[in-house]
């Protein structure tokens, strides 16, 4: 029997943004994090934001749980503008200030050229940072769109602020 080969004409989709994202539980309170967190993803999927073309749930462990998924984005403008809107930005900001035994992470590749990543809360190294040295996601580091182009020149502020996050007072 033949092999059948077959490839994709990406030509229409210049801007193309891939996306990897994962959830682990560090901690047995994580289990509890990472279940609230599936009927969410789920249904924010379902609701089609613009530019999201495709998401694929994804299971990369069982022991530890750790879960994820693989996300087609139109453009890297689309991706962003629904990460700083309803309901992505209150998750983000109350999982900045607990991750609820829970690590996250996300790995994002460009059809143009360059990639970027975020871990949070992550023991083991997995990814980009299984292999290449990590920093503080602090200054120039901070948002993905500083992290995709080097600096934050023409940045739109992200949404969760790096002083609010960072300021110890209640």
């Amino acid at each position: 029997m033949k092999v059948e080969r077959r490839t994709v004409d990406l030509s229409s989709y210049p801007d193309l943004v891939v996306i990897y994202l994962g959830m682990k539980v560090n901690a047995i309170t994580g289990v509890k994090t990472l279940l609230g967190f599936g009927p969410k993803i789920s249904d924010s999927a379902a609701a089609a934001p613009d530019g999201l073309l495709l998401h694929e749930s994804i299971v990369y462990s069982l022991i530890p749980p750790h879960v994820g998924m693989r996300q087609y984005w139109r453009d890297f403008e689309s991706l962003e503008r629904w990460a700083r809107s309803e309901p992505h930005l209150q998750w983000w900001k109350s999982f900045l200030r607990n991750s609820g035994g829970t690590g996250f992470w996300h790995e994002a590749y460009f059809i143009r050229g360059g990639m970027e990543a975020i871990y949070v809360d992550i023991k083991i190294p997995l990814g980009f940072s299984a292999f290449a040295p990590t920093q503080p996601a602090r200054g120039p580091m901070f948002s993905a769109r500083a992290r995709r182009d080097g600096d934050e020149k023409g940045s739109a502020p992200s949404p969760v602020s790096e002083a609010k996050l960072y300021d110890s007072r209640p």
